[in-house]
């Protein structure tokens, strides 16, 4: 079998290959290659599937938490690895002013429509963490409107705002890249 093997690689099949060695060398050559691959067992780790379904009553308490907060806004960290987060946010009101010194931020409109702020200069502003700051006010910057289905990429160092217009609420998926 071993010299069958080494002539057909080599592409010397002799006359005396019949059908059935050709099958049987076929059949060892994929037992061979299915016996190569790693079995995968289970999910891999850091992977991660949040489902509309699996999604909605997490909004649904966060919907009930943020007439709590005095921002009108409530947020639920769904997982945190090395270099990104993601979040899910919903605000019945205007967000305060951010700044992240180390972080993208990309945002997955769900529902609602809002304006989102960003640019310009950031004054008064406080920081509130480690490379993060918040509240002050945009000067300048630029205005875009979002609604559901839009996808946001913010750049680390651009202050950003959202404001609501009268909108009742405004829900997104967050995810922060981190590292920048």
């Amino acid at each position: 079998m071993t010299r069958l093997f080494r002539n057909v690689l080599k592409g010397r099949c002799s006359a005396w290959v019949t059908a059935k060695n050709r099958r049987t060398l076929t059949c060892v050559c994929a037992l061979i290659c299915a016996l190569a691959l790693p079995a995968q067992e289970g999910t891999p780790p850091g992977f991660e599937l949040w489902s509309l379904k699996s999604l909605s009553p997490v909004l649904t308490d966060l919907g009930q938490e943020a007439p709590k907060d005095p921002h009108r806004f409530a947020v639920r960290q769904l997982a945190d690895y090395g270099n990104d987060s993601f979040l899910l946010v919903h605000r019945a009101g205007d967000g305060q002013v951010e700044w992240h010194e180390t972080q993208a931020d990309v945002f997955f409109v769900q529902s609602g429509t809002a304006t989102l702020v960003l640019g310009g200069q950031m004054v008064n502003a406080e920081t509130v963490g480690p490379h993060e700051k918040r509240n002050g006010a945009i000067v300048g910057g630029v205005r875009r409107p979002l609604a559901a289905g839009d996808i946001v990429r913010i750049p680390p160092r651009i202050p950003h705002q959202i404001l609501l217009n009268g909108a009742p609420e405004f829900n997104y998926f967050v995810v922060k890249v981190k590292g920048y």
